[in-house]
């Protein structure tokens, strides 16, 4: 009797879960819909989805094509693959399609950053944010910023075993600490950056508020830096000195006054620029330490082109922007690191209307996942794609650049891309002048839904003669 009994409630439990499993399946089942799976009620397929990384989606693609259906991240998406499809979408977005961020990644940045906003709300927090980190900004005072916090970040790893991961991963947020609020940033940095990367950690998260879960830890931190922030602001304003740095640019406005903020604007965009480039501009550093120590012809080749700009040089002396702009191999470092390692696998819109795309009906209200990861990987973009050939970006001509999208697309490129350049470049070139290094340990660990990385790479650290 007993036995029949656990039978019967493996029978009944099982005979649930696939009702569970159709129930989602049915509740989103619209006529013109792609080919594709939608999981579990709520959770959708949002496990498989963070946990199998980009093996999730090739197999979905084995399955579907390269244009599916699923339900990521709390709400039904579209899964495209299609480069040119891609493209359109990223170029069109008046065209019935707006940002489409999962809802923790809205509630932990702020309903004024500046992924959240569209139409002329997106154009003035575009403005105001490009009026900080425009290239005439990085040529005249951030990239001394950037030379000088860089310098210091790297003084003293003579001799050292280093966790490049996290020294990168300090970098990133530091020095963009350090570009808006100078000095003040010091005493604040301690406590700040636990507090950001859990606020990081929330954003690619269900928003479920319970205890325990990554988005309730990460509006927490929200809530933290917020109250961080919040005094910086009040202690400038008490303070009444002029500063020259990216927070006195947002209190301030532009040179001509234009972009007048109020303070919950100024907070969101304070998150959005540590934000934006944290991830970027660290896990770039980081890989392109990893591939450099790979494959020593081309580290040859991009110590030659620092080692000509230093020979101009006293020991003392800081590049500046003519030295930044002569970087051409050091850019193309840079782009195949980003190309190969994926940082960013996409972006996601939402549509605003039903549309038709690529021969089918996308609802109102659902989510696509413009997926440029695999273009990266596409052979008839890059020949022999899987290696790390950074000459391939010497070419200006090459079709393949028209179908990079690092830094997104359209009126959402992403308005920092320079700064990071210059950020990554200033880190390689004080690391291939002064360092030699080998690697001590460090296993692979799948880091989705950004990229495919080192967990722990240690190097060891002298003096370059």
């Amino acid at each position: 009797m007993a036995v029949f009994l656990v039978i019967l409630l493996c029978v009944l439990g099982l005979c649930f879960c696939i009702a569970l499993l159709k129930w989602n399946e049915v509740k989103y089942r619209k006529k013109g819909l792609p080919p594709g799976t939608m999981g579990w009620p709520v959770f959708g397929e949002t496990t498989e989805f963070l946990k199998q990384g980009p093996n999730f989606m090739k197999n979905q693609r084995a399955r579907f094509g390269s244009f599916f259906k699923s339900h990521i991240l709390g709400c039904p998406t579209i899964v495209s693959m299609d480069p040119e499809l891609n493209k359109y979408i990223l170029m069109n977005e008046a065209k019935g399609l707006v940002p489409g961020y999962p809802q923790s990644m809205l509630d932990i940045l702020g309903k004024c950053n500046i992924a959240a906003v569209h139409g002329s709300n997106h154009k003035y927090m575009r403005g105001a944010l490009v009026a900080l980190v425009s290239p005439s900004m990085i040529k005249a005072h951030l990239l001394s910023k950037i030379d000088d916090f860089v310098r210091s970040h790297l003084s003293n790893w003579d001799g050292k075993i280093i966790d490049i991961q996290q020294k990168t991963k300090e970098m990133a947020l530091l020095s963009s600490l350090n570009q808006i609020a100078g000095v003040d940033s010091i005493s604040m940095s301690k406590e700040f950056m636990p507090e950001f990367f859990k606020l990081v950690l929330g954003t690619l998260s269900l928003p479920i508020n319970l205890p325990g879960t990554n988005y309730h830890q990460g509006f927490q931190a929200r809530k933290n830096i917020t109250g961080m922030l919040s005094q910086l602001l009040e202690e400038r304003r008490a303070s009444g000195e002029t500063r020259n740095d990216m927070l006195a640019g947002l209190m301030n406005g532009d040179e001509n006054n234009r972009y007048k903020l109020s303070d919950e604007e100024i907070i969101d965009q304070m998150i959005t620029i540590l934000y934006s480039g944290y991830e970027t501009v660290s896990t770039t550093s980081m890989m392109a330490v990893k591939y450099l120590h790979d494959h020593p012809n081309v580290l040859q080749e991009l110590r030659k082109e620092h080692l000509a700009i230093r020979e101009k040089k006293r020991p003392e002396d800081p590049i500046d922007w003519n030295d930044y702009k002569s970087m051409p191999f050091t850019r193309a470092v840079i782009f195949e690191t980003s190309r190969l390692a994926t940082i960013v696998n996409g972006v996601l819109r939402k549509t605003t209307k039903d549309m038709e795309m690529n021969g089918f009906v996308i609802p109102k209200g659902w989510r696509i996942y413009v997926y440029t990861r695999e273009i990266n990987y596409d052979p008839r973009l890059y020949p022999d794609p899987f290696t790390f050939n950074p000459w391939r970006w010497m070419d200006k001509t090459s079709d393949s650049q028209n179908y990079f999208f690092i830094f997104g697309g359209g009126t959402r490129q992403c308005p920092g891309k320079e700064l990071g350049m210059a950020e990554i470049a200033t880190f390689l070139h004080y690391f291939v002048t002064r360092y030699r290094w080998e690697e001590v340990g460090g296993d692979k660990l799948m880091k989705f839904p950004r990229v495919e990385a080192p967990n722990g790479l240690h190097i060891r650290v002298s003096n370059y003669d």
